[in-house]
């Protein structure tokens, strides 16, 4: 686009900076010209700016071999050569404008410092101005992407080259100037070189930006130039040896944003990286932040904690790899380490996305529910959770899933009356933690989609767990409880009352609600009527939990009231629920948790 003649008042609005008055060497543009763009800022001032990054070492020629777009897949297409010819001219007349502009005004004896002190001014200030869509748009249409490409390529500069990578990555965000960068020839394999730098605020910059790209419509090309072993393993290599925290967070940011794409990008990315080792990558660096906050509170680093879960946890979601992060031994301590610690307040985050990925992997591994079932810590670590995922429905169904098949494992052992009395101890600690849980719970009960979801049956199977222990704890002798309460673990029976009461209520009221489902189903047979997928929410129902319907007296009471409830008049109706009730249970209907990806899958 051509620029407009300059007036007086022009120049009384433009910084008094002399460097931005160069109207003798910018041609005015034809009076029938108007720039179409609403904006504060003066374009002709913008395009002042672009001419200013341009190098001023180049020769006119070299500069516009850089073309304006890739070669069209039509060659037979007329108008789209007539366009790109025209595009050309266009930067040509461009290019030779601003550097005859720099050749005049260059000083021979100016000193290279001063040079990049100016283009370091200049680019800041367009680095800022392309976080708007309007400047973008107006920048990409002036060939600032054609100068950005220029100055990657030759510069020698480590902050000339974070620069230019930062205005390039606020230009990604805007819908037209991201298929812009992805038409320009070239440009897109030079951002990918400036991987290889050894610059820290660059890499930071080059991983910004491809991050950016990944979700968007242009991801496939992207993926296709990223696909090299070489560029892939440098990407993991920055991963694990990088010192600095910004730059350890843009690079696992850019793995998560990987493994959260497209189906196509991730056919295309994730395969190599799990043959270069990515799943132990991101154990080992688990590892090192868990012992680093375990050692020492850093703020700063809750947000790469948070980062390595969420990847690991998108992975774990991906049928093609959740065996390998589900049978990680190591992960799965690491992520009982971090439920147990006792200060949570600071990294919630990171115990709710663990707590998530915890339950994806107790359903492909469901024998490892066995060793943590008699870890009291883990168990009240877990209900420490509740309230920092109280707005996430579907953090609270995987925390209920994880419930329910450690209080199945409970179950299924002959506890002695000491070891009861402990699990008693800790269920009632946190009782007004679950009563909070239910009261939310409640709400979201009213939407249809969550009513016939499974993540109502995971929190019934949890809830018939606890009444069924607090119930067994009641029958015990006054004198053994006093006896064992005296021995460090206190349990107030008023607690207890309290605790089997609501849940007694609200287990009732989900009785129905499934006992409704049953009803609806064609020909009274219990079926789930979800796909075998990962979807977020869909929640863990271990295979032998029939003792945790069946067994305690009040789990029993509030089914059979529900019953009535629902209609049932009739002893054979009862008994004909109650039968395909038992039938769904024994075969074991299961479903699989992720945080933002969850799954269901059926046992046989």
């Amino acid at each position: 686009m051509s620029v407009p003649p300059e007036s007086p008042s022009e120049h009384n609005e433009e910084p008094p900076e002399e460097q931005f008055q160069s109207d003798s060497h910018h041609p005015a543009a034809p009076s029938d010209e108007l720039f179409d763009i609403t904006t504060t800022v003066d374009p002709s001032h913008i395009i002042s700016l672009i001419r200013k990054l341009l190098p001023a070492n180049v020769k006119h020629g070299e500069l516009c071999k850089i073309t304006t777009s890739s070669p069209p897949e039509n060659g037979g297409n007329q108008s789209c050569s007539i366009d790109e010819s025209q595009t050309m001219k266009k930067f040509e007349n461009f290019v030779e404008q601003s550097l005859d502009g720099k050749l005049c005004c260059q000083n021979k004896h100016e000193d290279v410092p001063a040079v990049e002190e100016a283009w370091e001014e200049f680019g800041c200030i367009l680095w800022d101005l392309a976080a708007s869509r309007t400047h973008a748009e107006f920048m990409v249409e002036n060939f600032v992407l054609e100068v950005l490409l220029a100055t990657l390529m030759i510069s020698k500069s480590a902050r000339v080259t974070e620069i230019s990578l930062g205005i390039i990555g606020n230009l990604a965000f805007h819908d037209v100037s991201r298929k812009k960068i992805a038409s320009i020839n070239g440009l897109i394999g030079a951002v990918l070189q400036q991987l290889f730098l050894d610059d820290t605020p660059c890499l930071s910059e080059a991983c910004r930006l491809i991050t950016l790209f990944l979700p968007s419509d242009e991801s496939v090309f992207l993926a296709e130039a990223l696909q090299s072993e070489h560029i892939l393993c440098r990407i993991l290599w920055i991963v694990e040896n990088t010192l600095s925290i910004q730059l350890l967070e843009k690079s696992i940011s850019l793995l998560l944003a990987i493994a959260e794409s497209k189906q196509d990008v991730v056919a295309i990315l994730l395969p190599p990286l799990i043959m270069l080792g990515l799943p132990h990558i991101l154990v080992d660096l688990l590892s090192v932040e868990i012992s680093k906050l375990i050692k020492e509170r850093s703020p700063e680093r809750y947000s790469i904690l948070d980062l390595i879960l969420q990847t690991i946890e998108a992975l774990s979601v991906i049928d093609d790899y959740s065996q390998e992060i589900c049978s990680n031994k190591e992960l799965f301590q690491l992520l009982v380490q971090l439920i147990k610690h006792p200060d949570k307040a600071e990294f919630a985050n990171c115990c709710v996305t663990a707590s998530v990925l915890t339950a994806n992997i107790l359903t492909d591994a469901t024998d490892l529910a066995l060793e943590i079932s008699q870890d009291m810590l883990f168990l009240q670590g877990l209900l420490d959770v509740f309230p920092f995922a109280s707005d996430d429905i579907e953090a609270r169904s995987a925390i209920w899933s994880i419930l329910a098949r450690l209080l199945v494992q409970i179950q299924k052992t002959d506890m002695s009356p000491s070891n009861l009395h402990q699990h008693v101890s800790v269920l009632t600690s946190k009782s007004e933690v679950v009563e909070d849980e239910l009261l939310n719970y409640s709400f979201d009960d009213s939407s249809d989609d969550h009513r016939s979801s499974s993540k109502l049956k995971a929190r019934t199977f949890a809830l018939n767990g606890i009444v069924e222990i607090l119930s067994r704890w009641r029958a015990l002798e006054d004198d053994m409880k006093g006896t064992l309460s005296m021995e460090g673990c206190y349990v107030n029976e008023r607690d207890v009352d309290k605790m089997l009461h609501y849940c007694c209520k609200y287990t009732k009221f989900t009785a129905e609600e499934l006992l409704n489902g049953v009803i609806e189903q064609k020909g009274n047979h219990l079926t789930s009527g979800y796909p075998s997928e990962r979807i977020r929410g869909e929640c863990v129902v271990d295979r032998c939990c029939r003792s945790a319907w069946c067994l305690g007296i009040w789990p029993l009471a509030a089914w059979v009231l529900s019953l009535i409830t629902t209609g049932f008049t009739s002893l054979a109706g009862i008994l004909e629920c109650s039968y395909q009730l038992d039938c769904a249970k024994a075969r074991g209907d299961n479903f699989l948790v992720g945080n933002g990806h969850f799954k269901q899958v059926f046992g046989s």
